[in-house]
């Protein structure tokens, strides 16, 4: 174990001394399954932010042998279709001004796309008009002092992002001038999808996303440990926190019961936030959503209403939805990667033609994205 790594894990026992018995706890638990025939159980984090924790933290070195910690579909940006990437890009060189989030700036578009629309930061290389802003509330400001020019927003992100633009559009208080390209996705589709239409991925245990379970609350998960008998543990994202859900999983294993349990009760309440769900359902229909690298996930989507039209990007401006288009890039391993099925190192492009500074493929462009975040922390894993 290198000295970084060292100096994490003392960082993490220091600052709550009960990471030491909880990580004790999980060996004992992992001893009794191994007594009982299980030599090994893999757990899916699904979130990024749970994947930096882990990683940065060194929480994957203090697992027993047997036991694993896989990362899961949790990066909105990874998965979000290069095909809308190809057509913002296009707009930005006829007289749209495209607005994005710093993370999707890089995302790559088709592959074999012209080199001006391979990506929104191509495209503004190349004279696009593209800018970046940190929230919608900047986008809402510009369009709002420069009515004259059309503006459209590229809407990426989980449940946790969706009311910073449904409750502006509920409200009426966004302008005609700004156009909303709807890129969302819910997430409990892609895990009813990852454990009944994904072959090779078997999972002891789920750490199910704190962010998202704050608006549509923990229930909202209870078929994991009904349906598919996998124990599922929503988890705040301390270190500590992401050791108690493993402890709870694996002590779920050795007796033998699958239940969903709440362990970010400082934040997550059973039904969420009431208001933010009323908004985001009033603004939004569900929709079969496409997924990058994965297919098309069955109601994943969301799609604005007839009553939120004016504000469409996709009806006002004649973009086709859809996804069945080819967007996996050719060697990248991304699609694998957020299924569990392939980690990071597995990739040969991994800090070769893929780095942080280069990337190549959607995992490596995100800060949540699993290719990143390990890249960042090479020195850690031994990469």
């Amino acid at each position: 174990m290198g000295r970084d790594l060292r100096l994490r894990i003392k960082e993490l026992y220091e600052r709550n001394p009960l990471s030491s018995k909880i990580v004790r706890a999980i060996a004992d638990l992992m001893g009794a399954l191994r007594s009982r025939g299980v030599s090994s159980i893999k757990i899916m984090n699904f979130c990024g932010t749970h994947e930096w924790t882990i990683t940065y933290y060194g929480v994957r070195s203090l697992m027993p042998e047997g036991a694993s910690l896989i990362a899961g579909p949790g990066c909105p940006v990874c998965i979000t279709p290069g095909y809308y990437v190809e057509e913002l890009a296009k707009l930005s060189f006829e007289g749209y001004h495209v607005l994005t989030y710093g993370d999707a700036f890089r995302l790559p578009a088709l592959p074999g796309s012209k080199r001006e629309f391979r990506s929104l930061a191509a495209a503004k290389l190349y004279g696009g008009k593209v800018g970046v802003v940190y929230s919608f509330l900047d986008a809402l400001r510009i369009a709002r002092s420069n009515p004259s020019a059309t503006y459209v927003f590229f809407a990426v992100g989980f449940e946790t992002t969706v009311p910073s633009t449904a409750e502006p559009l509920f409200s009426g208080a966004v302008p005609e001038n700004l156009l909303v390209l709807t890129a969302y996705r819910l997430t409990p589709p892609i895990m009813r999808y990852l454990l009944s239409e994904v072959e090779g991925v078997e999972l002891g245990g789920v750490i199910a996303p704190g962010h998202v379970s704050a608006i549509t609350g923990y229930r909202v998960w209870e078929f994991l440990p009904k349906e598919f008998g996998v124990p599922t543990v929503v988890a705040g994202f301390e270190p500590l926190d992401v050791l108690l859900a493993v402890m709870i999983i694996l002590n779920q294993a050795v007796r033998g019961t699958a239940e969903l349990v709440n362990e970010y009760g400082r934040v997550v309440r059973p039904e969420g936030s009431l208001h933010a769900k009323r908004v985001l359902m009033e603004v939004h229909e569900v929709v079969d959503a496409y997924w990058r690298g994965v297919g098309l996930v069955r109601g994943s989507g969301l799609a604005l209403k007839d009553a939120y039209g004016r504000n469409d990007a996709f009806r006002e401006l004649g973009i086709r939805e859809g996804g069945y288009f080819s967007d996996v890039l050719p060697g990248c391993r991304c699609g694998e990667v957020v299924l569990g099925k392939a980690v990071p190192t597995d990739c040969p492009l991994f800090m070769k033609a893929c780095t942080p500074d280069t990337p190549y493929g959607p995992c490596m462009v995100s800060s949540e994205g699993t290719c990143r975040i390990w890249a960042e922390n090479r020195y850690l894993l031994g990469a």
